[in-house]
């Protein structure tokens, strides 16, 4: 129960850090110095029109004055600019219209909207397994990390609502089974074969949503605290037999030395 309740906590997080993350890169995109620049260039060209027109900068022409409110909220709100790692996604009147990006680019104000611009480069994302059974009844603790990354923002952005939270859900259902499969013994011995079982899950999940799972790392493996102990005990235990073998080996050679001797 507590660690349904744990999951509950940690996924209404991720959620509430994606939605900010979303918000927060929407507004990067929304707000750019280029257009702010061009949005002054045009209000200072309807100025120095007006002057030319009027001849002076005291009066104003209400024809010019629209137009050039009209240029500059064009400019302002519909100047864009992605970084090199992004693509944003445009949607014309709620329907995908296309990815724009990297560098500056345009759209209509009010007509289209950028939904998001999404990270196209690598991340890496913690996820773990709490209390899970192996396929010999122990319960362990594993800590993994996976290595993603976006390679179709249309995907992404309009298959799947969350597809952080996708990826880390789909990862940590993934790891049960995998535990669930396996004896201690395997998980302990074999992290890299498991990792890289874990990845060619992972991808043929997320594939659809337009991701990629480059690499999965088992990074830790905690055992339940009285199991350690047994099994630490157990390795003294064998050490101990192991060193009064060699001790015992190395008396019957003295013995047999001075026998000959």
């Amino acid at each position: 129960m507590a660690e349904k309740r744990k999951n509950k906590i940690t996924s209404q997080s991720i959620t509430r850090e994606y939605k900010a993350t979303s918000q927060l890169e929407a507004e990067a995109a929304s707000l750019n110095w280029v257009a702010a620049l061009v949005t002054a260039v045009v209000v200072l060209a309807g100025a120095c029109l007006n002057r030319l027109i009027e001849g002076t900068w005291e009066q104003w022409n209400i024809y010019i004055i629209i137009v050039t409110a009209l240029a500059a909220n064009l400019c302002f709100f519909g100047i864009k600019i992605a970084n090199q790692w992004e693509r944003a996604v445009v949607l014309r009147l709620g329907k995908f219209k296309s990815l724009k990006g990297p560098g500056p680019f345009f759209i209509i104000p009010i007509i289209e909207t950028v939904v998001r611009s999404v990270d196209m480069r690598i991340r890496s994302t913690d996820f773990s397994s709490e209390s899970t059974l192996t396929k010999d009844t122990v319960p362990v603790n594993v800590d993994a990390i996976c290595f993603w990354m976006v390679w179709d923002a249309k995907k992404a952005i309009l298959e799947v609502e969350n597809f952080y939270l996708a990826i880390i859900l789909s990862a940590q259902t993934a790891l049960r089974d995998i535990i669930g499969t396996h004896q201690l013994s395997e998980l302990l011995t074999h992290r890299e074969k498991l990792g890289k079982r874990l990845q060619e899950i992972l991808d043929e999940k997320t594939n659809p949503w337009g991701i990629t799972i480059q690499s999965v790392e088992i990074r830790d493996i905690i055992l339940p605290k009285d199991l350690e102990d047994a099994m630490s005990k157990e390795a003294q235990a064998e050490r101990e037999r192991h060193a009064r073998i060699i001790l015992g080996t190395a008396e019957v050679e003295i013995a047999e030395k001075f026998a000959q001797a």
